[in-house]
Formats: structure tokens, sequence, C-alpha cells
């Protein structure tokens, strides 16, 4: 009845309206989901948490779709996992199941021939089955040692045939298992990194200073004798708009930048006679190369600077960035 209704009332909706609809009954079918967790879940949690190999997701269809994004996102949050086709499987991939391995499995109606097909040998190879299915009287849910029911009242579909709310409910059900999984073995913000090297997260978080800072003859930098007119030339031959000035030991003393210069000349200063250390500015901004680029980028915005210099850990100075390294390193 409840499908024939939707039926009836999407006929007379604009494209808005039905949106709205659709969206709600997908809505509605998560939250339902969310009320219905049991113990069924902490059970299914204790099996991946427990498991010494992979977890294998397998569905046919819509189910086989959803199953693919679920594999990753256990693979993304510190789960070994990957997807398996029900119908290659019984055509030499169950070779890459061992019994250390957990099998998820996923059918709205818990009836697919495949996934049928390839239980006994799983069964016989000693895995753990977790079944997730709209219907808990099922093959595949009496089949499980752990069943995951995701029935729900009505699709979104006009036609109440395509899945929508169901495989909704399914991918949902497969985040939370993820999730629940990641957060009891603590996995963190830098372990995600650690699996995302390529991303903006991973670059943010993984990224340090001494993997993008200039170095050597790179770094723009004078002696504390040095004229002002020659380190306006060191200044536009390294192109950070200021230079470092050291002592003999590579020590930073000081630094001088546009914005120093064109005070200077506001004071009248004589390039030629004056020496940098009497214009430099002493007590500079400074980053030290084990700290992430990030880092480098909360400092530049807190003291309304463009350029860094970087320093060892004796104070010796031993790189140079400006906001256009961290543009380049995708940082930003």
């Amino acid at each position: 009845m409840g499908n024939s209704s939707l039926k009836q009332s999407s006929a007379k909706q604009t494209p808005i309206e039905l949106a709205k609809s659709v969206l709600l009954i997908e809505a509605n079918a998560v939250e339902a989901l969310a009320k219905r967790l049991d113990d069924s879940f902490t059970k299914a949690v204790a099996l991946i948490l427990q498991c010494q190999g992979r977890v294998v997701v397998s569905g046919m269809g819509k189910s086989g779709h959803i199953g693919n994004k679920i594999a990753a996102t256990f693979a993304s949050t510190g789960t070994p996992a990957f997807f398996m086709h029900p119908a290659e499987a019984s055509h030499g991939d169950l070779g890459m199941i061992t019994k250390d391995d957990v099998i998820v499995t996923l059918s709205n109606s818990g009836e697919s021939d495949e996934l049928i097909a390839i239980i006994p040998a799983l069964k016989r190879l000693g895995c753990k089955l977790i079944n997730i299915t709209g219907k808990a009287n099922s093959t595949l849910a009496k089949e499980a040692n752990v069943h995951l029911e995701v029935q729900v009242e009505v699709e979104a579909c006009p036609l109440g045939l395509a899945p929508t709310a169901s495989s909704t409910a399914m991918l949902a059900l497969g985040d939370a298992l993820a999730l629940s999984v990641l957060d009891q073995r603590g996995f963190s913000a830098e372990d995600f990194a650690r699996s995302h090297p390529g991303g903006s997260l991973g670059r943010r978080l993984l990224l340090r200073i001494q993997d993008i800072m200039r170095q050597g003859d790179e770094i723009p930098s004078v002696s504390l004798q040095t004229s002002l007119k020659d380190a306006l030339i060191e200044m536009s031959q390294k192109g950070l708009g200021m230079t470092a000035v050291v002592d003999k030991d590579k020590m930073l003393k000081g630094v001088f930048t546009d914005g120093d210069l064109r005070r200077a000349f506001g004071n009248g200063v004589d390039i030629h006679t004056t020496l940098i250390s009497e214009v430099m500015h002493t007590n500079p901004q400074n980053a030290h190369p084990e700290q992430l680029a990030v880092d480098a980028i909360e400092i530049m915005e807190q003291t309304k600077i463009n350029a860094l210099l970087v320093t060892n850990q004796q104070g010796q100075l031993v790189g140079a960035l400006n906001m256009h390294d961290l543009l380049n390193a995708k940082v930003v």
C-alpha cells in the first residue's frame, strides 16, 4: 500500500517536491535503522576487530556498488579490506580468501543466488560471515555468524522498484560499522593521513617544513658586516623579499625585509655606508625543520608575514620558505 500511495502522489509532484520526498524517505529509513541497532552490531564490530586477515565485502547489483564503497571506507580507516564480486568468486576469485578473513555480504532480499552459491565454500575455509540483508528470515541471514538487518518500509523510487532507501540504509550501516571499528582501534587523524598522502589532509598532517623549505645557496643570507647595498642584491637574487642576517657561526641574528627597506628609505638611510646590522629587525620569527608545514602557515598568518626563516635547535639558519612554497606544496 505504501508503494502505491507514493506512486499516486508523485504523479502530481514537481521535481523539487519529488526530490524532497525522496530525501525524506531515505532519511527516515536511516533514522529507523539507527533506532533498531542491537547487540548484533556490537558482535559484528567485535568480529572485525578480532580479524587476523582482511574484511572482504561482496554483493550483486546495487548492493555490489554499495559494497565497493564500504570496502574502500574500511581500507581508508585502518582495516585492510577489498571488494570481491560474487559471480567472479565462483570462477577463481575465492582463491583470494583465507580462513582468517571476515566476509561481509550485502543483499536486500537475502536471496542473491551468486552469494548463496559461495557460502558453503566460505564456511569450509572457516571464514566468519557478517551478512547484511533486508530480511531476517532469508537464506543469507540464517547462514551468518552475525546478521545485520536493514529492512525499510518503502523505497524512495516512485515506482517502488529501484533500490533507493534500502541501498542508502545499507551504505549508512556499512559506514557505521567501519567507523565504529575505527574508533575501537584508536585510529587517529595522523593514521588517516598516512593512508591518504596525496590528499589535502595528508599533506597538512604529514608534510614537514624540511620537505619544502629552500636550503643551501637558495637561502637569502648575509653577515652582520654586509652593507645594505649588498644585502639588497642578495634579496633580489634569492627572490624571497627578505634576507637573513647571521654571524660567522650561521647563528640567526636578524632579518631584513622589503618593509624594512621602505622604512629605511623613508629615514634617508644611505645604502652604501649603512651596515645591514644597523637596520635589520632583531629576534625574527622562525620555525624548525621538524615542524609541520601547516605550522608555518599559522605563524605567517598570526604575524602577518609572507616569508619565514628556519633554524635548527641550536639557532643556526638551515632554511627559508614563503607562502608561494606552501601554495606550490598544496598545503594551503
